[in-house]
Order: C-alpha cells, then structure tokens, then sequence
C-alpha cells in the first residue's frame, strides 16, 4: 500500500468509527451523560483511569462510579466530607480499589481548588509538538498530597517509558473537536496536533500490520514512532486515526 493509500484507507474507517453508535458499547458513554464542563472532565478522567479490561466492565464499574457520586462529579469532589469518602471504600475495578478511588477524589479537589483544574494543569504544562511532558508533570502534581505508594500506578508518566494509554485517550476526549459527537472538544488552548493515540494492543497490532509501527513493545518510544506516522498523514489531527486502528482491531480483526 502506497502512503496516499494508506491515507484513503484510514480516512474512510474514521469516518466509519469516529460515529456516535459506537458510544453505546465505550466508556466514552460515561461523560456524555453530563453537560456541566466540570462534570464531564471529572467523569472522563475517572472513567479512562478505569479504562482497562473488559469494556463491558468497565463502562459497568464507571457507572457505579457515577452512582456513588450521585451524578454530580464536580460538586462530589468539591463538597466531599471523610464519611463520603468511607462509602467509596468499597469500590473495586481489577486492581484499582476504593483506597485508590478516595485518594482520586481528594486529588481533584486539590487540582480544581488550587491548580486550575484538570485543563490548567494540561493547558499550563503543554509542550509546542507533544502533551506528553505536560502527562509526566501532571501526574507529579497529582500525587502531591500525601498517599499510599500502591495508588500512583493508576496514572502513567510517558517520561518513565510508559505509553500513557489512558490519559491520552482522556486527553484526546477533551480536546478533540465534538462536530462528530464523539468528543468533546472541551480545551480550546490545546492544539489536536499535539495529542497523541491511545496505544494499546489494538491500536498497535493493527498499526504494526499496517507498516506505522515496528516496535514490538507497546511503550512510550512505540507511541513517539506512531504519532511519528500518523502526523505523516494529518499533521493537524494525528489521533483522528485512533478510530480506524482500534476499530479494524476490535470490530473487523484486522
């Protein structure tokens, strides 16, 4: 396949899968049930924090979340008290455990309270061509509240090798534009250039058939190569590509 093939191809299964009808069976669902901008941030980064396993559990146990939460993230996080806390104590999603989701919450509360929120932090730290350093010093502020050691492994750092998965979808969510409906388009002062894909064993089998990745390992050096190649292809808006890999991976077994 030439590139300008390769470019047809992929750009024929986004505007296949970047559709609203996919929602129904991912975790996206979970913050299009909000429209306060602070709900739907709080409610996509709990739910792409979770977002590993089967998706069928994982849109289940992030709506448990959102039922501990009585529907309303934001005001949750800002107006918990230590007994609201105890309730979530019980919260399990694979090794992720309500020690884990108490820590989350009064991290929020602490980044919405004195550091902007979620998108200050991202907007603040954001490099000119990557989001990953602005991941690396994101989850540096995160942690600096006092907090058991086992909790920091639920948010990745790109500048220790990690592919950052999860966070890159959540920040795909937030800054990608919602003319499709699928995203939200949320961080105006964030550039989609700068994004990069998900990368998870879909994305990267599907991208490593197709000649956009030779690494085997699925790291943070894989992902520099992808988003190398995607950018080839729409420097603008690399991670729109996200649709087509995970979709011929998941739906199509490709």
């Amino acid at each position: 396949m030439t590139k300008a093939e390769l470019k047809d191809f992929l750009d024929a299964k986004v505007e296949e899968y970047n559709h609203p009808r996919f929602l129904e069976d991912d975790p996206l669902q979970i913050p299009h049930r909000f429209t306060k901008k602070e709900d739907v941030e709080i409610s996509a980064f709990l739910a792409s924090t979770i977002a590993w396993g089967n998706r069928k559990s994982i849109i289940n146990n992030a709506s448990k979340l959102m039922d501990l939460m009585d529907h309303a993230p934001h005001d949750f996080v800002m107006g918990h008290q230590p007994e609201d806390l105890e309730k979530l104590s019980r919260f399990v999603h694979r090794t992720f455990n309500g020690t884990d989701l108490g820590y989350f919450v009064t991290s929020l509360k602490n980044i919405y309270t004195n550091h902007g929120g979620l998108e200050g932090i991202f907007t603040t730290y954001q490099q000119p061509d990557s989001m990953q350093p602005a991941i690396s010093k994101f989850k540096e502020i995160f942690f600096e509240l006092p907090h058991e050691t086992r909790t920091t492994k639920h948010v990745s750092d790109p500048l220790k090798g990690s592919a950052a998965k999860r966070i890159n979808m959540f920040l795909r969510w937030m800054v990608r534009d919602n003319s499709t409906g699928v995203d939200f388009g949320l961080w105006k002062d964030i550039s989609p250039s700068k994004l990069s894909c998900p990368l998870d064993v879909h994305t990267g089998n599907v991208g490593r058939k197709l000649k956009l990745l030779k690494r085997k390992q699925s790291d943070a050096k894989a992902l520099s190569e992808l988003d190398r190649n995607l950018r080839k292809l729409d420097p603008t808006d690399p991670v729109k590509y996200d649709f087509a890999l995970f979709g011929l991976g998941v739906f199509e077994k490709f």
